[in-house]
């Protein structure tokens, strides 16, 4: 199929870009990587009145490190925030390594994953591990929203219509924080059927910090808090990261489609969100 017919727009400044989307509000789609919307766009799934191209707007590929923050602009590629984390920030560059194909991701921008926040997609349920944040600007205002405010529902954003993402900030996990990532999908490169990430730091061979979300089985990735608050103070057993890894699967809001039942999506979250943990305890120094 093709997509329905569209007026084009090609900004050169911000303040351009910002502009149309404030006139024309959710009549407007904004084109970065193109790596979801184009797909929307030949099936028709999208049918905007208009498509404003960011790719020529300067100041939006940015990626820096400032106190212990990664701040990343809107159209910085995957591949290049992998190639970026491959030393620095593991957990990213493993999870960056299963978004989609290596041609996806040298075309496709972070900030357009998170801003289609897909529910089964890597970046979106790593910004949430990661305690990040999205800068969002309009064209009389800028805010900044934090990940687990950001992300609504199945491609639903706290993003207003005439707002555009412009930077996402990862903070860098702790030294001596340990990491996991685990996922289930049908073939490499295929969205998740049910994915886990999670950090773990250790203070005096117990569990200080945890962090652990669940992605691809319920309408947005989701953080298991009461997962989290059973592990503080414990010593990260494989016993207690299992009982942990139960508790998250069993608050799961995880759904039945063509792919995988519910109950399949529970089981198999609860496996991997004991993995993930027990690595992350592993790397963490402790004896998972």
């Amino acid at each position: 199929m093709k997509p329905a017919p569209f007026e084009y727009v090609d900004p050169r400044a911000l303040d351009e870009a910002l502009a149309h989307l404030a006139r024309h509000g959710d009549e407007a789609k904004v084109l970065a990587g193109g790596q979801s919307l184009v797909p929307m766009l030949n099936f028709r799934l999208a049918r905007p009145a208009l498509l404003v191209d960011i790719n020529r707007v300067p100041g939006l590929d940015g990626l820096e490190e400032v106190d212990g923050v990664l701040r990343v602009g809107a159209l910085v590629r995957q591949r290049r925030l992998e190639r970026w984390a491959a030393g620095r920030m593991p957990l990213l560059a493993a999870a960056l390594r299963l978004v989609g194909h290596l041609p996806i991701r040298v075309r496709g921008t972070v900030g357009g994953s998170i801003a289609h926040a897909d529910p089964a997609a890597e970046l979106p349920a790593l910004l949430l591990c990661l305690d990040g944040r999205v800068v969002a600007r309009s064209a009389t205002a800028t805010r900044t929203i934090a990940a687990d405010a950001f992300f609504l529902g199945p491609l639903q954003t706290a993003l207003a219509p005439d707002e555009l993402l412009v930077e996402t900030h990862w903070p860098l996990p702790p030294p001596g924080a340990g990491w996991g990532f685990h996922e289930v999908a049908r073939r490499h490169g295929d969205f998740a059927l049910v994915g886990a990430a999670a950090l773990l730091t250790l203070e005096g061979g117990r569990v200080g910090a945890a962090r652990l979300v669940l992605f691809g089985a319920g309408p947005r990735p989701a953080r298991a808090v009461a997962a989290e608050q059973a592990l503080h103070g414990q010593a990260p057993t494989p016993a207690a990261l299992e009982a942990a890894a139960r508790l998250a699967a069993e608050a799961l809001e995880a759904h039945d489609d063509l792919h995988a039942t519910a109950a399949y999506r529970r089981r198999v979250a609860a496996t991997l969100a004991a993995r993930a943990l027990a690595d992350a305890a592993a790397r963490a120094g402790g004896p998972a």
